[in-house]
């Protein structure tokens, strides 16, 4: 009789193991999903050697730190304008359109291969601009496809999935291409970009995803590219993810800029910046692969508040002159950005026509991703006139009031009789 209750009661919390772990398992089986994080994978790992290698390669032909960072910013600035690059999303089908981008970065970053002397230094800067501009349309047709392919019950799983398959590729990425760089120069990690763009063509080229083709725009360029903004604006639930999603990058970005200053305070040289940054990395990790799990059990709104109040604790911890402290908050500082960004993406996907997800995915990302070199600049000038920790603890408090906001947020009867799945809470 014994071993008949405990063979039950295993049989039971196997079961309930199963139950959780389905979606995420439904996910990674499912054939086009598969394909689609593949595709982010492969992609993803390309562009990170790249991001290191760039920078290197500047470095070593200019001499210049200034330049060197602009490889960075050149990337980077295509995304502020966002909404009118994510109009090009929602004028044609997303899966030609992604095997399109793909191979045409792919047979322009061997233009890289002419970039042999300082003089030479600007093919790059322009090659990084366009690379920057079709990024920006891949991320809102992507999103878009994603939308379309994925079940909407899973679409918390594979967003998860994908932040951490790419927290992942910022680990191991950038050291391939800085060890690519330094055994056969830059012209090297351009190919080997190139080819991970040519195998990501190759993987959207082998979905199966049916979609119709958008119908003729009836309204100018200007008109359409606002619709995304007004949608997401007009829009009770997304509408208040989005900006707490910008206000907590725009916060993170100034705390990240007192990095160094943490670590001199700590009596570190910067080389220390590298373990809080694995640690980051770990986290976002971890908190990408239980993503799905928590969002359907809290919701997007609670999801991403939670998030922004352990933002708000790590930035407090890492103000402590402790190393203990302060390598917790890396590991927490990894754990919280995901949930502000993947609740916001989820929600963006979930809530928007499909017609119309590629503009409102593409300006959700400029307001949520914007912020932060923002952030970064004000920082940096702050740190040179603030005391660190005063900064720290400033940065901390308007994270918490930021995510009072979400949490104060109580659904109407009439929002909560239309509500997702994703917004019920079973406790």
């Amino acid at each position: 009789m014994t071993t008949q209750k405990t063979t039950q009661k295993s049989t039971r919390k196997t079961t309930r193991r199963t139950t959780r772990n389905r979606p995420l398992v439904r996910v990674l089986r499912d054939r086009d999903a598969g394909l689609l994080l593949a595709g982010v994978v492969v992609s993803g790992f390309g562009t990170s050697a790249l991001w290191l290698a760039s920078g290197i390669w500047v470095k070593d032909l200019t001499g210049s730190d200034g330049l060197a960072a602009l490889c960075l910013f050149a990337m980077w600035a295509p995304s502020l304008a966002g909404p009118l690059l994510g109009t090009l999303a929602d004028r044609t089908r997303r899966k030609p359109l992604l095997i399109r981008t793909n191979l045409t970065l792919a047979a322009l970053l061997p233009a890289l291969l002419t970039v042999g002397s300082a003089g030479h230094v600007w093919i790059l800067f322009a090659v990084l601009l366009v690379y920057g501009a079709v990024g920006v349309v891949q991320d809102a047709a992507e999103a878009a496809l994603v939308a379309t392919a994925v079940d909407a019950s899973l679409l918390g799983d594979f967003n998860g999935l994908r932040m951490t398959a790419n927290e992942g590729m910022k680990l191991v990425a950038p050291l391939a291409g800085a060890g690519l760089y330094a055994a056969y120069g830059g012209p090297s990690v351009a190919l080997l970009d190139a080819v991970t763009f040519a195998v990501a063509a190759l993987l959207y080229a082998c979905l199966r995803v049916r979609e119709s083709t958008p119908a003729p725009p009836t309204t100018g360029w200007r008109t359409r590219t606002a619709e995304g903004a007004a949608f997401l604006w007009r829009h009770d639930r997304l509408r208040p993810l989005v900006l707490a999603g910008g206000a907590t990058m725009l916060l993170s970005g100034l705390g990240s800029a007192t990095i160094y200053a943490v670590i001199e305070g700590l009596g570190h040289s910067p080389a220390y910046a590298g373990p809080l940054y694995v640690l980051q990395g770990a986290g976002s990790v971890a908190v990408g692969l239980a993503s799905g799990a928590l969002l359907r059990r809290l919701g997007e709104r609670r999801f991403a508040a939670y998030g922004i109040a352990l933002t708000g604790a790590a930035m407090a911890l890492r103000a402590v002159p402790a190393d203990l402290a302060v390598l917790g908050s890396g590991a927490a500082a990894g754990m919280r950005l995901p949930c502000v960004l993947i609740a916001g993406l989820t929600a963006v996907q979930r809530e928007t026509p499909k017609e119309l997800l590629g503009r409102t995915a593409a300006t959700a990302n400029t307001l949520m991703f914007a912020p932060t070199a923002i952030g970064l600049a004000v920082g940096a000038a702050l740190v040179e006139l603030v005391d660190h920790r005063v900064l720290l603890a400033s940065c901390a408090l308007a994270l918490l009031l930021t995510s009072g906001t979400l949490f104060q947020r109580r659904a109407s009867a009439s929002r909560t009789a239309a509500r997702s799945a994703s917004d019920a809470n079973p406790a």
